[in-house]
């Protein structure tokens, strides 16, 4: 487990929902690398992601469209990772455009989350 440092007044933890915790972990393992200690049935920490955190199980999903927040993750590979993200039954909800800094792409996980994916 990676070791982390808790800063005061930092963000150093995201909980997230999900509908179906199996296919969560297998997509976010096949696509990112992610690995994941499970607190029970309900409740899975995600490690190797950047940051700490979790998903747990509910009725819920997010969106832009919705008002959430978005969770952006960086990969080297643009375009490698936007290919992985649908071989992994991920959707591709915006395809890569520009943006100031770089490019970025966004999609939903199999729960309907959507998140980015960025890089120069």
């Amino acid at each position: 487990m990676e070791e982390t440092v808790n800063q005061d007044r930092h963000i150093n933890y995201l909980e997230i929902p999900v509908r179906a915790m199996a296919p969560t972990k297998a997509f976010f393992s096949q696509v990112f690398g992610w690995e994941f200690v499970d607190y029970g049935e309900t409740y899975s920490c995600f490690i190797n992601a950047g940051i700490n955190g979790g998903f747990t199980l509910s009725d819920h999903s997010f969106s832009l469209a919705n008002g959430a927040p978005l969770i952006v993750i960086y990969a080297t590979q643009l375009t490698q990772t936007m290919a992985k993200v649908t071989e992994a039954g991920g959707e591709i909800s915006q395809a890569i455009f520009t943006f100031p800094g770089g490019r970025r792409f966004h999609f939903k996980d199999p729960n309907g989350n959507e998140f980015a994916v960025w890089s120069e």
